[in-house]
């Protein structure tokens, strides 16, 4: 009898540590392909040009001229600031187009202003005006210094990575558990779709735009509560009729999707207030709220599958559902959990995405399932069951969102994008496979 083979270096390395080597060498490698010089914007721009116009004295004619946006008002509310700190006033403040520029200081110059600095930004210094005003050029703007760094890496670009994760990761700690059970749910996309509309629909009826924080949070409830119930069915047809999970979450994704689009009519519904649109589109503590949520419930689901008794209940039902129910493992309804949560979780999404986007539209979560189920398969739980982790999920799921992200800012086609996305998950698989055949090798 030969002796057992020692486990591979692969087989030895937890998948989520596997994939999170992976997610470091892609950020890496994205930031060093992304790397190129950055111009200040905003506020941090006007006060570090501010900063340096300081030592001129209160004495000096500062000019602040800035573009017409969000970016443009913030940099001189910063320069601003920061001049008044040292006791300066700016003579005046242009904010527009080019024409209003020029326009701006010839009048300056035509009352017999001898102007000292113009605090520019970097949109606004570029605008071939300054030197065509009488003793004004562009040796006196003042712009914030630029410096090399990847475009990829900017805090800008890091958090709206996690704010456009956050909606399909959430909905991906459910389907872990699904796929641990050796399951899966192809319905979430359109569950995604049928609370988003349910919650919208119900707020237009109990006041629209004008509805109550009450009705809000009802609205929510009832949205998340009919997507379990869908989730609930799932897990019914699955373990009563012992319908295949594929068959039985393929039908539900075609009837979440026909509920959804026959109670909105087939319209969007946008008569939302200011409450409901708070959940996917203001911050708190200076993050977007849908990074928090994310954050808290992946909290909450780590120390449930690594800390709990119905945690080792999943596993145990996925690696062997028979010698789970001989162990007292209530087979059937530890199957029927996983499913109902995964649907109360897509339900959460739905209403996400929908104050994320101002309207609860039948057509929301197109497709949705096929990035739930990558950042699953990516982060390591294999589609055979009995093997996943909740910290892996969400590191599979900031991989696809990278790879997304990475190549947007690279320009890259999306048909590329789709070739790219598909050959990972591929390898996900491939990957799985090869660590389970060394197993095997080695278990003898």
């Amino acid at each position: 009898m030969s002796e057992p083979r020692k486990p591979g270096l692969l087989s030895r390395i937890p998948a989520e540590y596997s994939m999170l080597i992976v997610l470091v060498l892609m950020v890496s490698a994205l930031s060093l392909l992304t790397l190129k010089k950055q111009n200040p914007a905003g506020a941090d721009a006007g006060q570090q040009v501010g900063v340096s116009l300081k030592s001129s004295g209160a004495e000096s004619t500062i000019v602040v001229v800035a573009e017409k946006s969000p970016l443009g008002s913030a940099f001189v509310e910063g320069v601003t600031t920061e001049l008044k700190s040292a006791g300066i006033e700016p003579t005046a403040v242009i904010i527009g187009e080019p024409a209003d520029a020029r326009r701006g200081l010839t009048k300056l110059v035509e009352e017999g202003m001898k102007i000292d600095a113009i605090a520019v930004t970097s949109i606004s210094g570029a605008w071939p005006v300054y030197d065509k005003v009488p003793t004004v050029s562009t040796d006196l703007c003042q712009e914030a210094e630029s410096y090399l760094w990847p475009t990829f890496a900017r805090a800008d670009n890091i958090i709206s990575v996690a704010n456009q994760t956050a909606i399909y990761a959430i909905i991906a700690i459910g389907m872990t558990m699904v796929i641990i059970t050796a399951g899966i749910d192809l319905s979430v996309g359109s569950m995604v779709a049928l609370s988003a509309v349910t919650a919208a629909l119900f707020i237009s009826e109990n006041g629209g735009t004008g509805a109550s924080v009450t009705s809000v949070g009802i609205a929510c409830l009832l949205a998340m509560l009919m997507c379990s119930a869908a989730g609930l069915v799932n897990g019914i047809v699955i373990t009563q009729l012992r319908v295949p999970p594929f068959i039985a979450t393929l039908a539900m994704m075609m009837v979440a999707r026909g509920l959804a689009r026959r109670l909105s009519g087939d319209e969007s519904i946008s008569a939302l207030p200011d409450s409901y649109l708070w959940i996917g589109t203001q911050s708190t503590f200076g993050l977007p709220n849908p990074i928090i949520i994310m954050v808290v419930l992946y909290i909450i689901a780590h120390i449930t599958m690594s800390r709990t008794v119905f945690g080792r209940y999943v596993y145990s039902v996925g690696g062997n559902p028979e010698a789970a129910r001989l162990s007292g493992v209530r087979v059937r309804l530890v199957t029927l959990s996983v499913y109902a949560i995964c649907g109360a979780l897509a339900g959460l999404g739905g209403i996400m995405q929908s104050s994320k986007l101002q309207s609860g539209d039948p057509k929301l979560g197109s497709l949705l399932e096929l990035d739930v189920i990558s950042a699953v398969v990516v982060g390591g739980t294999s589609l055979m069951g009995g093997q996943g982790r909740i910290v892996g999920t969400l590191i599979g799921a900031f991989i696809i969102a990278i790879i997304k992200n990475g190549m947007n800012l690279m320009n890259v086609e999306d048909d590329i994008q789709a070739i790219v996305q598909g050959g990972v998950i591929l390898a996900a698989v491939v990957f799985d496979n090869y660590k389970r055949g060394e197993l095997k090798k080695t278990t003898g």
